[in-house]
């Protein structure tokens, strides 16, 4: 039986396979396992619930807080916020746990729910398997004075900006910044933000109206993005996705600086100033060769997890590092948040650009990303990836000929129906030719 939680919490079609039963069910669910610490000390659970602006939220996060408050926890209703905030917000107010209504990066139709725990953090497999476990148990009803308290908390985006402009070495003055919020979560919160730390700020995509969320603007639509920056002549602009847990950037002739070249940045501004933790950064399995290259070459090493910022974020808090993060723009911050933050992130992007009074391009030239082609293949049986002879073969073979060169990586993901292959090579053409051959092989063998 497949896990009912992807890599990011539960997801999918909203009011299809995301309903108000299954948000309810699975709210009483995690009541019962997150709470039971406080339940254990004589306390009556305390969680903090938020949402991103899709129309479908509305009445998930109604579906949740009423699970919630129904076995007997006091729920805060923090509104529509970034899920960074809800995670800030989380520890901030001492919850003991909390959840976020939202499919990040996903079309309008899509709807998620997460689970962070006491202090912000995301959750291990274990304990999101022990509430997908209680789902569909009897349990003991609270009744009278034992039942959950439903508080709207409005004031939780001033203490989240207030959070922001606390982590900044530097402020923002004299550059002109683009702020595109995919008329999503941070659609408020980033250009206020990034206004009061002494930027300049022109807004695009911050007026969500529940149906337009990531709808051809955010970091997988920078075409709008691009053209305002260059347009009204900024310094550089930012990108998040619906739930601003992710942060790309465009500079000033409105040239992508994605996830890897931001983090580059970050880490050499980090141990310029000597707080990188062991100068090490984290990153995931997809990040260019580029990164580690330039990495090498300034004294930074660079640790490799499997895709996903929960698995760089658990590699960082074994180790003891602090920064780590994603080519697709998730970038952790340890000493600032829980999780990736694509406002803060933004933040931290821009200060380099005031600290140093580089352009964003000079700065990003420090890492030269190799050609990359990444094909998503829908339609096959994505459960038979890893075991697939022929398709082991193919890979194999493909990566053998490229060498050192180059690399191929093939993996299902975790939050979509579908098979990734990624090829990076010595020219564009070559890794598209390369992808396109394996894809045709992961058609033919995982076809339903």
């Amino acid at each position: 039986m497949a896990r009912l939680f992807g890599t990011d919490g539960v997801r999918g079609r909203a009011n299809d396979t995301i309903t108000a039963e299954l948000a309810l069910d699975l709210s009483v669910a995690a009541a019962h396992v997150l709470g039971a610490p406080a339940r254990e000390v004589g306390r009556k659970p305390k969680a903090v619930v938020g949402r991103d602006p899709r129309a479908s939220g509305e009445f998930l996060s109604a579906a949740v807080v009423a699970g919630l408050a129904s076995a007997g926890v006091d729920v805060f209703d923090v509104g529509v916020l970034p899920t960074p905030a809800v995670a800030f917000l989380t520890a901030d107010m001492d919850a003991h746990f909390g959840v976020m209504l939202s499919a990040s990066h996903n079309a309008m139709p899509d709807n998620g729910i997460k689970f962070f725990a006491a202090g912000g953090h995301k959750l291990p497999d274990a304990v999101e398997d022990d509430i997908a476990s209680m789902l569909g148990h009897e349990w003991e009803r609270p009744v009278g004075a034992e039942v959950g308290r439903v508080h709207a908390n409005r004031a939780g985006q001033a203490r989240y900006v207030a959070h922001l402009l606390a982590a900044l070495p530097n402020r923002l003055d004299g550059l002109k910044i683009v702020i595109d919020g995919a008329h999503g979560a941070a659609s408020a919160v980033s250009p206020e933000v990034f206004r009061l730390a002494g930027a300049e700020v022109v807004e695009i995509g911050c007026q969500p109206d529940g149906l337009n969320i990531n709808d051809g603007y955010g970091s997988t639509h920078l075409g709008h993005l691009q053209a305002a920056v260059v347009d009204r002549g900024a310094h550089l602009g930012i990108a998040h996705d619906g739930d601003a847990d992710r942060c790309l950037a465009v500079d000033a002739a409105g040239e992508i600086v994605d996830g890897d070249q931001i983090m580059a940045i970050i880490a050499l501004a980090m141990k310029e100033r000597g707080v990188l933790a062991a100068d090490t950064l984290v990153a995931t399995v997809m990040s260019n060769l580029g990164l580690l290259h330039a990495m090498a070459g300034a004294g930074v090493e660079v640790l490799k997890t499997g895709v996903g910022d929960r698995y760089v974020l658990e590699r960082m808090r074994e180790g003891g590092f602090n920064l780590g993060g994603e080519q697709s723009g998730h970038v952790i911050l340890l000493d600032h948040g829980t999780t990736g933050d694509g406002v803060l992130t933004g933040l931290m992007l821009a200060a380099r650009v005031a600290e140093t009074g580089r352009s964003l391009a000079d700065l990003a030239a420090v890492m030269r990303r190799l050609p990359q082609t990444l094909v998503n293949v829908k339609g096959v049986d994505t459960t038979r990836v890893d075991s697939d002879e022929t398709l082991a073969a193919a890979v194999a073979g493909e990566s053998a000929a490229l060498g050192d060169s180059g690399r191929v990586l093939l993996r299902k993901s975790g939050t979509e129906p579908l098979v990734r292959v990624m090829v990076e090579a010595g020219t564009q053409e070559q890794a598209e030719e390369i992808a396109s051959r394996l894809a045709s092989v992961v058609r033919a063998q995982l076809a339903l």
